[in-house]
């Protein structure tokens, strides 16, 4: 539960709304919060930079940490990049140049303003988290450090577009998202009557971002572009990292830690898709006042400590049974000296005949088929959590029925995890495109299996993402399969399962034709890295969850959440329905009503690979008095064994008039995807 704050050491001012002029001559709109004492004492600057309207979709949140941060002697600026929110231009596309050289401009014009010291920072989640990791690697002068959540240094290999080559849903998923965020009208009470013309622009200029992203469907030079895995080197500045384990970016905390070479610190605790102070499953933590002591360092040069203690502090989490959601996740804080560490050993688990054997055993080698059905997946979870439960892994065992599966005795003692587990493979395929989905799961006495980590490799990318190579029908081939790090502890008494499957819709999409995987025993093995430390570990402990007290909403018409999975036994179709309502919420201090409702459905038809679908439908609506606007959209890809097939649609509303009405047909050749 997050402590409300409503006493701060510096009393603090807010101007709604400024405007900050960029090289181009486009004005971007931004919040800020400072000190009433900086106008003759200047303060350290920090930027929050991101595309998700801060007068409304990110105002509750911005109210709770920004006001907090401000209170402790920062100037504390929340910019709308290009296109959103009341800035102007157009958004129409994710980490492009010019996003990131207006956000060198705003740093600049920070550094300028009379109440700044010129000292600087940056931080965010998700979008925010990677501007500011792709502007540090800029090197623009005065950013002093960064603290980032849920953000990726590969934008190909790791992130919601592409997991190990394989197309993953959540790349139209989030493609719905940003096409309806992307064409939403600014607020005409800070624009004025410009904001129809605005509004124009930006719904002629949109598309569904979908249709670019399958254009690129092996690692190029779209992906590589703001990829800081590219050149490590780039980033000079001390980096503050954190994610959740229920989130899909917790991978990226822990290759920052072993890459980069400046002072840095990673955190990665029970969390979903949210900030640590908001974190959810919890237990949430003082992450605003972990941010102050290490802006307090880095921006005002206070010899506070901030580097003492752990390079990385985990949350190693105890068995659950399995949920599609938990409102707290067991475990403890473990802290680890440098990463790599010194405490994790890697162990190998030979494959045998459906059990995984004891490191060093010797075992026959046999070879083990499976055809999964399209079945295997339904009960996936997304890929990554945004605590809009039901949205996490359920029990695997239906899922295990259409897998490989090998599995330990019951362990004689406890086996802690940390880490990321790597399957080898020695396998062939019968179809020139393939794919393997590997899922280790915590296997409790009675049964229930809780999936803790899993993996994805399409097998044309075997060598790499750069160049796929179709598989030759037959032939073996020794293949790696990194799975996502954990932190996971395995009871005593309890087994360690491994299950392979020859796909996993629909988290990710499947081959083109029903593939049949051949697995070699003796020859694969489950490597763990298993983490053990000698003599008695310090308690490691983080203050209560605190903020800025939240700005006034009213509910005027409640939400919902539901995940439905559905299976018509005549016609053989079968379903994933998702909705995401969040009512409609009016804004108490300007009166603003936001209603906001997503859908999407995945389907197919019993195990067709080519009646597989998805669809993603959004709607939202803004309104004061006698204004109102309302943009919906619609995305739906199929495909076929050659192609993908991508039609989509936007209307938009003023009022009952429809103003604009587009839609996009789109055929793009798949790619050994």
């Amino acid at each position: 539960m997050l402590r409300e704050v409503s006493s701060l050491p510096c009393d603090i001012t807010a101007d709604e709304h400024v405007w900050i002029t960029v090289s181009d001559g486009t004005r971007l709109a931004a919040k800020i919060w400072r000190p009433v004492t900086s106008d003759r004492e200047p303060v350290p600057g920090l930027l929050e930079y991101i595309p998700y309207r801060k007068r409304d979709l990110t105002a509750i949140r911005d109210s709770i940490h920004h006001p907090y941060l401000a209170g402790h002697g920062y100037a504390c600026v929340r910019v709308d990049m290009r296109g959103t929110g009341e800035s102007e231009g157009v958004l129409i596309d994710e980490y492009l140049e010019q996003e990131q050289r207006d956000a060198e401009d705003v740093l600049a014009w920070l550094a300028r303003q009379p109440w700044c010291t010129g000292e600087l920072g940056m931080f965010g989640i998700s979008w925010g988290g990677f501007a500011a990791l792709q502007v540090a690697a800029r090197q623009p002068p005065n950013l002093r450090a960064i603290a980032i959540s849920s953000f990726t240094d590969d934008r190909y290999a790791d992130d919601f577009h592409y997991m190990g080559g394989c197309l993953l849903s959540d790349n139209l998923a989030e493609s719905g998202t940003m096409f309806a965020y992307s064409t939403l009208p600014p607020d005409p009470e800070l624009v004025g009557e410009r904001w129809r013309d605005m509004w124009r622009d930006r719904l002629e200029a949109s598309g569904p971002w979908v249709d670019r992203w399958l254009r690129h469907q092996r690692r190029d030079s779209y992906w590589t572009h703001a990829s800081v895995n590219e050149t490590y080197a780039d980033v000079r500045c001390p980096v503050l990292a954190t994610s959740g384990w229920a989130d899909g970016y917790s991978n990226a905390v822990a290759r920052l830690l072993a890459n980069v070479d400046v002072p840095r610190k990673g955190l990665i605790g029970p969390w979903s898709h949210k900030y640590p102070h908001l974190g959810e499953p919890g237990p949430a933590i003082g992450y605003l006042q972990e941010l102050v002591r290490w802006w307090d360092h880095w921006l005002k040069g206070e010899d506070n400590g901030v580097l003492d203690g752990p390079m990385l502090v985990t949350w190693m989490q105890d068995s659950v049974p399995p949920s599609t959601s938990y409102h707290q996740r067991p475990g403890r804080w473990v802290g680890e000296p440098e990463w790599p560490s010194p405490n994790v050993r890697p162990a190998a688990f030979p494959l045998a005949r459906h059990r995984l054997a004891e490191p060093g055993e010797h075992v026959a080698r046999e070879e083990l088929t499976v055809q999964s059905p399209l079945s295997v997946g339904q009960f996936a979870g997304k890929w990554a959590s945004y605590n809009a439960p039901p949205d996490l892994p359920y029990d695997q065992r239906e899922e295990d029925g259409g897998s490989l599966v090998f599995e330990t005795e019951p362990l004689a003692e406890d086996v802690e995890v940390l880490g990321a587990p790597r399957v080898t493979l020695d396998i062939a395929a019968d179809r020139p495109v393939a794919m393997v989905a590997v899922r280790l799961s915590d296997v409790l006495p009675d049964g229930r299996a809780t999936r803790v980590t899993y993996g994805l490799l399409n097998l044309t990318h075997r060598d790499g993402h750069e160049r796929p190579e179709p598989v030759e029908p037959g032939e073996r081939y020794r293949v790696t399969v990194d799975c996502n790090v954990l932190a996971q502890r395995f009871p005593a008494g309890h087994r360690i399962r491994l299950s392979v499957s020859s796909s996993y819709w629909p988290l990710a999409w499947p081959p083109p034709e029903p593939v049949r995987l051949s697995v070699w025993t003796s020859s694969s093995e489950l490597v763990l890295p298993v983490r053990e430390v000698a003599g008695e570990e310090p308690v490691l402990e983080f203050g209560e969850p605190e903020g800025a007290t939240p700005i006034v909403t009213r509910q005027v018409r409640p939400g919902g959440h539901s995940w439905t999975v559905s299976r018509d036994l005549v016609r053989y179709e079968s379903a994933l329905d998702i909705v995401k309502d969040s009512g409609t919420l009016v804004f108490e201090d300007h009166d603003l009503e936001v209603t906001r409702c997503a859908r999407e459905r995945y389907s197919w038809v019993a195990d067709d690979v080519e009646t597989v679908g998805g669809v993603t439908e959004w709607a939202m609506g803004f309104a004061r008095g006698d204004w109102e606007a309302t943009t919906v959209t619609r995305q739906e890809l199929t495909c076929s064994r050659t192609e993908f097939r991508l039609h989509a649609r936007l209307d938009a509303y003023e009022g009952t008039k429809r103003v604009s009405s587009r839609n996009w047909d789109r055929v793009i050749p798949r790619d050994c995807v």
